[in-house]
C-alpha cells in the first residue's frame, strides 16, 4: 500500500512541478496584453466601476420620453456608460488606424486612406463625447 501511495505522490509532485514550469515560463502575446489593457482603460474611463458600485438605473421614462443620458454631470445611467465606452472605443480604433497607416510606406494611397479613416473616427468620437456632455449640461 505504501508503494502505491508513494508513486501517486511522486507523480503528483512531478505534474505540479511541470505545471509550475509551464506557468512561470509562459510568454503571453503582446497583442492580447495590449487589448486587455485597452479594455480595462475603456471600462474605467466609461464609468464601469461606478456602475458596479452604485448600481444605477439603465434609463428612465420621464415626461413622455425615455432619458438615456442623466441630466446632470454628478450621476449617470448605465446607458451613459455604454455610450461613453462605445465612443472611447471608437476613438481608440481611430488612433490604431492612424498608427497602422505608417506600415504602408510603399503604398501611399492606402496609407493616406487609413490615416484619414483614423482621423475621421477620432474626430467623430470627440465630437459625440462633447455633444453628450453638452446634453447632460442641458444646453
Amino acid at each position: 500500500m505504501s508503494r502505491k501511495v508513494k508513486k501517486q505522490v511522486s507523480s503528483l509532485s512531478y505534474s505540479i512541478n511541470r505545471f509550475y514550469r509551464k506557468i512561470s515560463t509562459a510568454k503571453p502575446s503582446t497583442l492580447i496584453l495590449s487589448v486587455i489593457a485597452i479594455a480595462i482603460a475603456v471600462f474605467l474611463f466609461g464609468g464601469g466601476l461606478y456602475n458596479i458600485i452604485m448600481k444605477p438605473l439603465p434609463s428612465v421614462y420621464y415626461g413622455g420620453r425615455i432619458l438615456v443620458l442623466y441630466p446632470q454631470l454628478s450621476e449617470q445611467f448605465i446607458t451613459d456608460s455604454i455610450i461613453a465606452m462605445i465612443l472611447y472605443s471608437l476613438g481608440i480604433i481611430g488612433l490604431i488606424a492612424m498608427y497602422q497607416s505608417t506600415r504602408y510606406a510603399y503604398k501611399p494611397r492606402q496609407a493616406y486612406m487609413m490615416f484619414l479613416v483614423g482621423i475621421v473616427l477620432l474626430l467623430l468620437s470627440y465630437i459625440f463625447l462633447e455633444t453628450t456632455i453638452q446634453i447632460k449640461l442641458g444646453r
